[in-house]
């Protein structure tokens, strides 16, 4: 069995994380995004893996190589216009051959899934589609199923038939591109994969595996620390780097190697800290936190459900809860983000033009890279900062802020 990822989108929904960095790079739990997934299918037993690049895949390439760092097979595809899923997934026919797998790059599944889907094929001796239950099935493509046979497609209805999603996870036969090369455009001008799996029910039966664990689509920036918190209830504990007799690790704590965790830090589990990075004195890191390399959360600051990317630096009397802060960001002493609403409701953003509910209770700052602000400066809640912007001292920074921004 070979698989298929599709991960060539420039990640514009992602913004301003992604400004500078292709969105399978982008780190959770402790590595790129994108290397949750070929783990996932390596450890369920399918090692040759092809991956389709788009936007700044060079950088992709670099990382993975040939994939034997991580104990797969890689190749890869270019994809330099993009004109829908099915065609995306059409472009593995040079890549494999027989039934294959294919799954969307940004989405969160576990070996145990892919075994599960594996076995299920065996049985049903047909094509497949991973569903997922979600609470809002509007948002997606909802799946109507009698008994394991897929019976309906229908891309964001208003009104669901179902509460079943279409996972991005699928086990297609070979000749599913026959069926692909038969899909036509849709009105928003792109060949569609729910189409084409519409002509191959015509043919024959589509069968419906339920994935076992929690599942999450990474659309928008604040999926991230979702898709982190889930990735990290797995995390082992290892210590490669320095920790100083007075500091506290309570759970699993990973340091890597030439990291130091100073005297007074207390450091909860689960949580990934970088190499190269310093944490304290006297700082405490609560769960589900990501520190990149080169990071610093420096004496009397608190960081809690976040994402420091690599070169960033808590250093002073800074609070940072459910956040996630780009590359090279610096706080200026005193500076707090905000995470929780007065009135305890929602967080509601500003995204691509739309006040939108982001169903969290909490929610903190998503920052792009090199942002720097002053001392005592105040970040409100559900705030979005684009890269290389600066807030001046004591200024408060709220809603979405362009980037290169000055703000005083």
């Amino acid at each position: 069995m070979k698989a298929w990822i599709l991960s060539a989108g420039e990640g514009t929904r992602m913004r301003p994380l992604t400004a500078n960095l292709p969105k399978p790079l982008l780190p959770v739990a402790g590595k790129p995004f994108l290397a949750h997934t070929v783990e996932a299918l390596r450890d369920a037993g399918v090692t040759e893996l092809a991956v389709l690049i788009g936007w700044q895949g060079r950088r992709v390439k670099e990382y993975f190589g040939r994939g034997d760092a991580f104990g797969v097979k890689l190749s890869y595809e270019e994809q330099a216009e993009r004109l829908g899923t099915a065609h995306a997934i059409g472009m593995a026919r040079d890549h494999v051959s027989g039934d294959f797998l294919s799954v969307n790059g940004d989405v969160v599944f576990s070996a145990k899934a892919v075994k599960g889907l594996l076995e299920f094929h065996r049985k049903v001796k047909g094509p497949v589609m991973a569903v997922a239950e979600v609470g809002n099935p509007a948002a997606f493509g909802v799946v109507e199923i009698e008994g394991d046979r897929v019976v309906g497609l229908e891309e964001k209805p208003k009104a669901p038939k179902s509460k079943l999603i279409n996972a991005g996870v699928y086990l297609f036969p070979a000749d599913i591109f026959s069926f692909i090369d038969r899909t036509t455009k849709s009105p928003r001008g792109e060949y569609e994969i729910t189409d084409t799996i519409r002509l191959l029910m015509e043919n024959r039966d589509v069968f419906a595996y339920r994935l076992p664990d929690p599942w999450i689509d990474v659309g928008r920036p604040w999926d991230l620390l979702e898709a982190n918190a889930i990735l990290m209830r797995g995390l082992k504990g290892r210590i490669d780097g320095e920790v100083a007799k007075g500091a506290s690790l309570v759970g699993e704590v990973v340091v890597e190697s030439g990291a130091k965790v100073l005297d007074g830090a207390y450091v909860q589990g689960p949580t990934f800290i970088g190499r190269d990075s310093e944490i304290g004195p006297n700082c405490f890191i609560r769960p589900a936190t990501t520190i990149g390399r080169k990071c610093k959360v420096g004496n009397a600051c608190e960081v809690k459900n976040s994402i420091l990317m690599d070169g960033t630096h808590v250093p002073h009397q800074n609070y940072v809860g459910d956040s996630i802060l780009g590359e090279r960001c610096n706080l200026g002493a005193g500076t707090k983000v905000a995470n929780l609403r007065l009135d305890e409701e929602n967080v509601k953003v500003s995204w691509r033009g739309a006040m939108i509910d982001t169903g969290l209770r909490k929610l903190g700052v998503i920052m792009g890279d090199d942002v720097k602000t002053g001392i005592n400066a105040s970040i409100d809640v559900g705030t979005i900062i684009g890269e290389e912007t600066f807030i001046g001292p004591g200024a408060v920074a709220r809603g979405v802020i362009a980037p290169r921004s000055r703000i005083y």
